[in-house]
């Protein structure tokens, strides 16, 4: 049995930056297990500038992204399994792995990190009804399909979902000689980046319907057309507004969801709003010496607050190897009135940095509107802000030292 003081489960931008920081932190043997066959996960294929604005002040693809981080793995004594499946983790931190070289193995751990991001809503999530042809994809597998494999998927394109990733392939696919006739998002505001929705959108002149959704996908081999009606208030679709759009592809960008399966299966405790593991703020889960960071956490928008996040986690997990988790009473983090999810979702004070930094999404958009932060509900700190929309993650920093003796710390919106 292979032992090391950590791994990471991982080899994206989350579990990159964790690995090397829990070995700038004092771990001495780390590992990165990977199920591609290269590092770099999801940024391999997101050849679009835009990532590195924060962390390096540099406007860089996602793979010039990704090979800055995995340059410094590469020249480190990080131990790295690519092609490796992880099939099972324990919460005595055994790792149950697969692959092609060594067959099936377990590893032993001191601390884990959990870096596996997330995945996609696929069709079958929505219940669309309809035939099933070819040419319905999910919005990363397209991207995948032309940016790596360099194969073009289709001419005439709707877009389902107002994701990023979805107001993205409009530019690319825009860029690569397909015609995307709209895009069309449930709700009546985009989920994506307003930045996104400019650049991707509008200056490609391709329309966004909000309130909109598909109701019918109808083809026999391939797609050949879908219809768009409009919703109502409980987003259920209006008699009589349908349209058809003569088409053969259809894009699904209709949200992320954390990779919970190893989480899950280990016997973590879950958050309902956030749907990936509570963590507290070291980003340490329910069972002592596992973290969990970047998009298995919640779901980001940025790739530079994930690689921030994960440095966290890397750095906790070598705290860790020295002293344990820290022992204490919680603070609960509760998110309140216009507050999708709030990380972490308990904190102790003892454990925590003199900064503490709270993530979090509101559930609708705000216009004009306080971030107020209540301490046992007494207002501490409130925060205007012109904007605020769900596709946009936002943080809020205090001195940690305001939470001594406290029972709960509370984030809600109030405005419009």
């Amino acid at each position: 049995m292979e032992q090391y003081d950590v791994i990471c489960i991982g080899g994206g931008p989350a579990g990159l930056a964790a690995a090397l920081s829990a070995r700038e932190n004092g771990a001495g043997r780390v590992c990165i297990l990977e199920r591609d066959v290269e590092l770099g996960g999801i940024l391999q294929q997101c050849i679009h500038k835009g990532f590195g604005l924060h962390i390096f002040g540099e406007d860089l693809s996602g793979p010039e992204y990704a090979q800055r981080f995995i340059g410094e793995v590469r020249n480190s004594d990080i131990a790295v399994k690519t092609d490796t499946m992880v099939l099972e983790i324990t919460p005595q931190k055994q790792v149950y792995i697969l692959n092609s070289r060594q067959g099936y193995q377990v590893l032993k751990a001191k601390a884990i990190v959990l870096a596996m991001g997330c995945r996609e809503r696929t069709r079958g999530a929505l219940a669309i009804p309809g035939t099933r042809p070819a040419g319905v994809l999910t919005a990363g597998a397209a991207q995948r399909l032309v940016n790596i494999e360099g194969s073009m998927i289709g001419r005439k394109i709707i877009i389902l979902g107002s994701g990023d990733i979805g107001l993205i392939m409009a530019r690319r696919m825009s860029l690569e000689g397909a015609e995307v006739l709209a895009v069309a998002e449930i709700m009546p505001f985009s989920s994506g980046l307003t930045r996104n929705i400019v650049q991707c959108l509008d200056d490609f002149q391709i329309p966004l319907l909000l309130q909109h959704t598909v109701t019918d996908i109808r083809g026999k081999n391939r797609l050949e057309s879908v219809v768009i009606s409009q919703v109502d208030e409980k987003l259920q679709p209006l008699p009589g507004t349908g349209k058809a759009y003569s088409c053969d592809t259809l894009l699904l960008s209709v949200g992320l969801l954390p990779e919970i399966e190893l989480p899950f299966a280990a016997g973590m405790i879950l958050d309902k709003r956030s749907r990936g593991p509570r963590v507290s703020e070291s980003m340490e889960t329910s069972i002592p010496g596992v973290f969990a960071c970047g998009n298995v956490a919640h779901v980001h928008d940025l790739v530079d607050f994930v690689t921030e996040e994960s440095r966290k986690a890397g750095r906790s997990a070598a705290r860790y190897l020295r002293e344990g988790s820290p022992s204490g009473k919680s603070i609960a983090c509760i998110a309140g009135e216009g507050i999708a999810y709030i990380v972490p979702q308990q904190i102790k004070v003892q454990n925590c940095m003199k900064e503490l930094e709270l993530y979090f999404r509101v559930n609708t958009v705000f216009d004009n509107a306080r971030i107020v932060l209540k301490i046992d509900d007494k207002v501490f700190k409130e925060v205007k802000k012109r904007h605020l929309a769900p596709g946009e993650m936002e943080r809020i920093k205090i001195n940690s030292e305001v939470l001594i003796g406290a029972e709960n710390l509370k984030l809600e919106i109030e405005g419009k």
